[in-house]
């Protein structure tokens, strides 16, 4: 990190206070003719901005601290503009730095991605019970997450360790984000929101996740009686505090969030069932037909907001419910090695090559031959290696061992495989089975699919510094994979990450 992480909440506000958030150059440009066009309602302004959830929070927030505390709060966009004025608006919008779609940071996307989807589940489930606040469920579900837009613009790499500690390693949020900020994310992000003066659903949705849980708590112990509906009428009638606290619009923002949030790892996770079941407590629905009802609205905000490059929750359904698009990595304890003597020999042989520091390759396709070579020690009859470019849209393969001479010139375009993406976008692991070919088999490249045609595949990609750059592709001539194998081959995939880690490192 080029400068120290802020280690109390007074400096991590000062750091993110004012700090401007990147706006992709073409909604910018849409905004500001917009703002320009007299033909345009403030109404129809407003709905062309709040795709763009960087300049719907620059402009709410301007608006807010200019009125100081002599009103209250924007509620919406619309009012924010009303309040600035179309010519400081579009002052305002004219100072914001832009960037093409494309270089605006991968992690801010993605965060703005979940907050687009949590108020399209908010719309949906909500806004039509609540048709006079829509405005308010609208613009406070889709803000928020607004501080974290601006911690994960100022420090992106948070967000990946966000995910491998806490989504996939199962540490305690609390103890990573004390390790991480130095301070509770949740008392951070009440800070924020207070000092911008965002909409008051939004520091009441904080302060109950701050300050008092203990009503949340006992709403998610009654909630998960969710076959019993008279049961949880009769726990709630006796609680006349809870069950009043239970009805307050407010808190449709803070389950919106909670859905989205949770389904960026798996519908079906314990954090995604335990706010699909407060859902249904709240809409005195089952849980069935809840879950009917957000997949429907992921789905729809798939087809709005879905981008190349971000990962939507939407496209899990389309997979077997255990699958997950997050994948922990092997375990770094040492594993069975391959059954006979002399392959244990030499995969032990080039194993110490890979993890030899300062690294003993001169290039990478001495790296990757050695690779290879252990790949097929470890018992891999058919091995590619394929290295990733820059921008993660092309993969060209590297080093190969049981396949026919063409697939030297092998290049696969990531942008036609939804599989590839997902395995360029962070480190991760596919097994293909006979139970599972269906599902991927369409989602793979045919160029792929012909050279190693396979009901028994491993696609591996390994990342140095944080970034994917190298994807393996193994298997044993279409033969099944014994569990040793496959220990193995993940022990070997480890070994070929730390070489590439200490190859980047090395003296030019």
């Amino acid at each position: 990190m080029p400068t120290p992480l802020p280690r109390s909440i007074d400096a991590w506000l000062k750091q993110l206070d004012r700090q401007p958030l990147p706006v992709p150059l073409d909604s910018h440009q849409r905004a500001c003719r917009a703002l320009a066009d007299s033909r345009r309602s403030l109404r129809e302004i407003a709905d062309l901005m709040q795709g763009c959830p960087a300049l719907a929070l620059c402009v709410l927030r301007e608006a807010n601290r200019k009125s100081g505390g002599l009103s209250e709060p924007a509620e919406s966009l619309e009012a924010a503009i009303t309040r600035l004025g179309l010519r400081r608006t579009e002052e305002l919008l004219q100072r914001q730095p832009t960037l093409p779609a494309g270089e605006v940071p991968l992690a801010l996307r993605q965060i703005q991605l979940i907050s687009l989807h949590a108020s399209q589940q908010a719309n949906g489930l909500f806004a039509g019970r609540l048709a006079r606040l829509w405005q308010e469920i609208h613009w406070g579900s889709l803000l928020f997450l607004a501080p974290l837009w601006s911690l994960l613009n100022a420090r992106p790499e948070l967000f990946e360790a966000w995910e491998q500690r806490v989504l996939i390693g199962g540490e305690p949020a609390q103890r990573v984000e004390q390790e991480l900020l130095g301070v509770p994310l949740l008392q951070l992000c009440l800070a924020l929101v207070e000092s911008w003066r965002l909409p008051d659903w939004i520091v009441q949705g904080y302060r109950l996740l701050t300050q008092d849980r203990r009503l949340l708590v006992k709403a998610l112990h009654i909630a998960r009686d969710n076959e019993h509906p008279l049961h949880q009428q009769q726990l709630l009638d006796a609680e006349p505090q809870l069950r009043r606290w239970l009805t307050l619009p407010g808190n449709c923002i803070v389950l919106a969030n909670g859905l989205a949030l949770s389904a960026h790892y798996a519908w079906n996770s314990p954090h995604s069932l335990r706010w699909q079941r407060l859902t249904g407590l709240y809409l005195q629905l089952p849980l069935a037909e809840v879950q009917q009802q957000i997949h429907q609205h992921a789905a729809q905000s798939a087809r709005q907001h879905a981008s190349s490059g971000l990962w939507h929750p939407a496209e899990a359904l389309l997979w077997p419910p255990q699958a997950r698009h997050l994948q922990a990595p092997a375990p770094a304890a040492a594993l069975p090695p391959p059954a006979h003597t002399g392959e244990v020999d030499e995969w032990r042989h080039l194993c110490t090559q890979l993890l030899a520091r300062p690294s003993a390759f001169n290039n990478l396709e001495q790296l990757g031959a050695c690779a290879r070579q252990a790949l097929q020690a470890c018992g891999m009859q058919r091995v590619l290696l394929l290295l990733a470019d820059r921008s993660h849209s092309r993969l060209r393969a590297l080093q190969h061992a049981g396949l026919e001479p063409a697939a030297s010139d092998l290049i696969l375009e990531a942008q036609h495989s939804q599989v590839l993406r997902r395995l360029l976008e962070a480190p991760g692991q596919l097994r293909l089975n006979p139970g599972n070919i269906a599902q991927y088999s369409a989602l793979l490249p045919g160029a792929l699919k012909a050279l190693m045609p396979s009901e028994h595949l491993l696609l591996r990609s390994l990342a140095c510094n944080g970034r994917v750059a190298l994807l393996l592709v193994a298997d044993r001539s279409g033969g099944a994979f014994s569990e040793t194998r496959l220990q193995a081959f993940g022990k070997t995939a480890q070994c070929i990450e730390r070489a590439l880690a200490s190859f980047a490192k090395r003296a030019p």
